[in-house]
């Protein structure tokens, strides 16, 4: 049941950062170029992210559904491999105009 909710919650997941352009290199790219041609919808994705993440984030259960307990990160530092794997994740999205996230349309330009 676990595989089942996680491949459901993927998908959904996944969707809705497709319907919402985020495999659209034109789209992630314009969002990237602040002092050219921007392109602010990346901002509305993010925003609505938040809106539907706070309020589920402030109202969690004191356990979860699937699983016995929260698991949360035990790192706290922000150390050189943290910042060495942003670097790395940022410029290849930039370069690239892809996100990692949901699986590409154009996913040749990924080759």
């Amino acid at each position: 049941m676990r595989e089942l909710i996680a491949l459901l919650s993927g998908l959904l997941f996944g969707s809705g950062l497709t319907i919402a352009g985020m495999t659209n290199p034109e789209s992630v790219v314009g969002f990237l170029d602040v002092f050219g041609d921007w392109n602010p919808s990346m901002l509305f994705v993010m925003g609505s992210a938040l809106i539907v993440a706070i309020p589920a984030f402030q109202f969690r259960r004191a356990r979860p559904i699937l699983a016995d307990r929260y698991q949360f990160p035990t790192r706290s530092l922000v150390d050189r491999d943290l910042i060495l794997g942003a670097l790395i994740f940022g410029v290849g999205w930039g370069i690239a105009g892809l996100c990692p996230g949901p699986p590409s349309r154009q996913s040749h330009l990924v080759t």
